[in-house]
C-alpha cells in the first residue's frame, strides 16, 4: 500500500493539526459580528419584500433600447399611488413594479407603457398579485420552515443523539439568520424562490455537519474506555479529518451556483434565477463555515460539562501535554506518554554474552 501524502493525508492521520476548537471564540466573535449586523439591519431597514409577499403590481417590458428614465416619466404623468421601482433587467428589459392598483389603473398603466416605447400592449409581461395572497404565501413559508426544523432536529436526535441535533439546529439557524441578514444588507428583494434557496441551504448546512458529526462519533464511540485524548481533542481530531472533505464539496457546489448567479442572471436577465441563485450561493457558503467552525464547537462545550467528560479530561491532562492526539491514538497503536516516546534502545534487556 503506497504511503499516504498531502495535507489531506496529514491532517486524517493527525500528523497535522489544526486548532479549531481550542480557538472557538474566534469563530464565536466573527459569527457574533455578523448576527449583530444583521440585527441591526433588519430592525432598521427590514426585508425588501417582493410583490408575491406585499402585493402589488409587475409591467416587464421587452425592447432594444429601453431606459429606466422613460419608464418613471411614464408613471409621473399616470399618477400611480404608492412608491414604485423600477429595475433594468438585462440590457433590453425594464421591469416596474408598483403597489396595489385597481384594474382601471393597471390597464392605463400598461396602455402608457405601451405607447412610450412603441410595443404592443399583448407584449407587456403583466403580474398583478393581491395583498391577501402574499400574505397567505408568507404564513406557508413561515410554517414550512418551522416544520423542517422540527423534523430535522427530531431525525438528528435519534440518529446522533440530542446534543448533536441541538448543536446541528444552532448551526443551521446560525446559517439562515446570517443569509437574511445579508439580504436585509445589500437590499435584495425576497420572492418565494428566495424561500426555496432558504429550504435548500438548510439542506445542505445539515448535509455538510453530519458529515462531520458522523467522524466525531466514530473518534468518540469509546473515548472514556481508552483515555487516549479528552472530548475536544477528539472534535478537534475529527473536524480536520473531514475539512478536506467539506471544502471539495463545497466548492464544487458553489461553481454551478455561481455561474447560474453571473451568467443566468447577471447576463441573460433572468430574475427568478438571481433570486434562488443568490440565496443558494450565499447560503452555501455560510453552511461550510458553520459545519466547520460553530457546530463541532458547540458540541465539544455542551459534552466537556458532562460529568464522565470531565473526570476523562482530568486523567488525560494528568498524564502531561505530550499525549498524542491522532487517529492512530485513538486506535491504540500510538504513543500517548513521554514515557512511551521517549523508550529506546537504552531501555531494552542488555544480550547476555556467550560463556
Amino acid at each position: 500500500m503506497s504511503k499516504l501524502t498531502g495535507l489531506g493525508a496529514r491532517l486524517h492521520t493527525g500528523e497535522t493539526s489544526i486548532d479549531f476548537i481550542g480557538k472557538r471564540r474566534r469563530w464565536y466573535a466573527f459569527s457574533g459580528l455578523l448576527i449583530i449586523a444583521s440585527i441591526l439591519s433588519l430592525s432598521l431597514q427590514g426585508l425588501h419584500l417582493g410583490i408575491e409577499f406585499k402585493g402589488g403590481a409587475s409591467f416587464i417590458v421587452k425592447k432594444s433600447g429601453v431606459s429606466i428614465e422613460d419608464a418613471r416619466s411614464v408613471l409621473s404623468q399616470s399618477s400611480i399611488p404608492g412608491e414604485s421601482i423600477v429595475q433594468l433587467v438585462g440590457t433590453d428589459k425594464v421591469r416596474i413594479q408598483t403597489g396595489a392598483l385597481t384594474n382601471a389603473e393597471s390597464s392605463s398603466l400598461k396602455t402608457a407603457l405601451a405607447q412610450k416605447f412603441s410595443v404592443d400592449e399583448q407584449s407587456i409581461d403583466t403580474q398583478i398579485i393581491g395583498p391577501s395572497w402574499g400574505k397567505e404565501i408568507t404564513r406557508k413559508a413561515i410554517y414550512g420552515l418551522i416544520g423542517f426544523i422540527i423534523v430535522v432536529l427530531l431525525y438528528l436526535a435519534m440518529a446522533f443523539e440530542p446534543k448533536m441535533a441541538l448543536s446541528a439546529i444552532i448551526a443551521v439557524i446560525h446559517d439562515v439568520f446570517i443569509t437574511v441578514g445579508i439580504y436585509s444588507i445589500v437590499g435584495f428583494d425576497v420572492t418565494p424562490a428566495t424561500v426555496i434557496g432558504f429550504l435548500t441551504i438548510l439542506g445542505y448546512s445539515l448535509y455538510d455537519t453530519v458529515v462531520v458529526f458522523d467522524k466525531i462519533r466514530e473518534n468518540t464511540k469509546s473515548i472514556t474506555a481508552t483515555s487516549k485524548m479528552t472530548f475536544t481533542q477528539a472534535v478537534n481530531l475529527g473536524v480536520n479529518q473531514t475539512i478536506i472533505r467539506s471544502a471539495n464539496t463545497s466548492i464544487i457546489a458553489l461553481l454551478p451556483v455561481a455561474s447560474i448567479l453571473f451568467v443566468g442572471a447577471g447576463l441573460l436577465g433572468a430574475g427568478t434565477l438571481k433570486d434562488l441563485s443568490l440565496a443558494l450561493f450565499i447560503g452555501l457558503a455560510a453552511g461550510t463555515y458553520s459545519s466547520i467552525f460553530i457546530a463541532p464547537p458547540i458540541l465539544a462545550t455542551l459534552r466537556e460539562k458532562e460529568p464522565a467528560m470531565a473526570a476523562l479530561a482530568k486523567r488525560v491532562n494528568s498524564r502531561g501535554s505530550t499525549t498524542v492526539t491522532s487517529a492512530a491514538a485513538l486506535s491504540g497503536t500510538a504513543p500517548t506518554t513521554s514515557s512511551d516516546v521517549k523508550r529506546g534502545p537504552r531501555n531494552q534487556p542488555k544480550r547476555k554474552g556467550r560463556k
